[in-house]
């Protein structure tokens, strides 16, 4: 765990250096966001003037050069909440689905309107803020809790399913795995920190491969597991009477889902605190202190993960596990989507009626909801075969 942890503290001085430079020369928020509001400007000009392609371009130059470059989406989902964060990316691509629909110029100069009401109501909360040794150490705790608890669940899961299923021998290759994702993680924050070719909407197309990969990882591990729930248990395949080893594509995958978990969660967590690190004047050491803490806390929930899995019986476990990793990858699949979206790689179809639950990856479009909604009824469906299968060999 150590070492895990000096990797992070590593990566996130590397990759903190460009960021406390570009914000050097601003003074605040709010100054950023006047920035923003002149581009936003220019881009509703250009629109009335008739060229839709090089106004949209505009539009990506102040979400990708300002509110993620200079990390202020971070800040805000650090201070404000992740919920808001997406409400107003979203406001960017439905600028852009504006544009390109040849709104009207009033229509268009609403969405640039809001867009920058948002901005201002969030820089004026993040101006205001009393720094304090309280504050920076809740968000430098949330942060790390955030985007540690997905990985550290699933690493978690992986372990002991291995270790319930009498295979403690092949947890060497999760662990592998997950020290191998930490290091891609820092070579990526540094890279998506430093490359001008691998920046804006190229960083997001990335992150949401990177998602839709582990949905398939997920899915495939969640389905093999919930397979073994009945039969492996009265074969006496725990109970050692049946020495049997696990096929090394099987282990490949579960060492594989452990590597995109930690490597998903493991760039955005560096990306996270070199925001925090730019953002905050004094209290640095509480930076380190929250980090410290809630690298522990992981440890104890991954520790809980393990005791309890010893004491459950084989085909709850198996079951609940399965669901877990199911839930996760319905998660993440909601989240890749957004990430292609951010890109540009997949159109905004916004729907009213829900909102964003960054905790769950659950967004306001019919591209995000749908394909949640066709994993969970896959999801539902492959369980139910799973289990007539199993009551028949019973």
């Amino acid at each position: 765990m150590g070492k895990k942890f000096a990797a992070i503290v590593l990566a996130i001085f590397l990759a903190g250096t460009f960021t406390r430079t570009a914000l050097a020369a601003y003074n605040s928020w709010n100054e950023i966001v006047d920035e923003m509001e002149a581009v936003c400007e220019k881009a509703y000009d250009i629109y009335a003037a008739g060229d839709i392609a090089a106004a949209k371009e505009q539009v990506d130059v102040a979400y990708f050069n300002y509110y993620e470059k200079l990390g202020f989406e971070r800040a805000v989902m650090a201070y404000v909440s992740g919920d808001r964060a997406a409400q107003v990316e979203y406001q960017f691509s439905f600028i852009k689905k504006a544009m390109t629909a040849g709104e009207a110029g009033a229509e268009v100069k609403d969405t640039l309107d809001i867009l920058v009401r948002y901005l201002r109501e969030d820089a004026n909360q993040l101006d205001g803020k009393q720094e304090s040794a309280a504050a920076v150490f809740s968000a430098s705790l949330l942060i790390i809790l955030r985007e540690g608890f997905e990985a550290i669940i699933i690493v978690g899961a992986i372990i002991a399913y291995l270790i319930k299923s009498g295979n403690r021998q092949k947890t060497a290759a999760v662990y592998w795995g997950s020290l191998a994702a930490l290091g891609a993680s820092v070579i990526m924050a540094v890279v998506l920190n430093n490359l001008s070719a691998i920046s804006g909407a190229n960083q997001e197309i990335i992150e949401g491969v990177t998602m839709l990969i582990a949905v398939l990882v997920l899915f495939y591990v969640s389905n093999w597991m919930v397979s073994k729930a009945e039969a492996e248990a009265w074969s006496g395949y725990i109970e050692g009477k049946v020495q049997s080893s696990m096929a090394r594509g099987s282990v490949f995958s579960l060492a594989f889902a452990a590597f995109l978990a930690v490597f998903r969660e493991g760039a955005e967590v560096i990306l996270f605190y070199q925001a925090l690190l730019a953002d905050t004047q004094t209290y640095f050491n509480m930076i380190w202190i929250g980090l410290g803490v809630g690298c522990a806390a992981l440890v104890v929930v991954y520790i809980l993960i393990r005791v309890l899995s010893i004491r459950l019986p084989l085909k709850p476990f198996f079951l609940g596990t399965s669901v877990l990793l199911s839930i996760m990858a319905i998660s993440f699949i909601g989240s890749g989507v957004k990430e292609l979206q951010e890109g540009n790689a997949i159109s905004v179809t916004p729907v009213g009626v829900i909102s964003s639950v960054d905790l769950l990856g659950i967004y306001p479009t019919l591209e995000t909801l749908l394909p949640q909604a066709a994993l969970l009824i896959l999801t539902v469906v492959t369980f139910v075969l799973h289990l007539k299968k199993q009551r028949k060999k019973a």
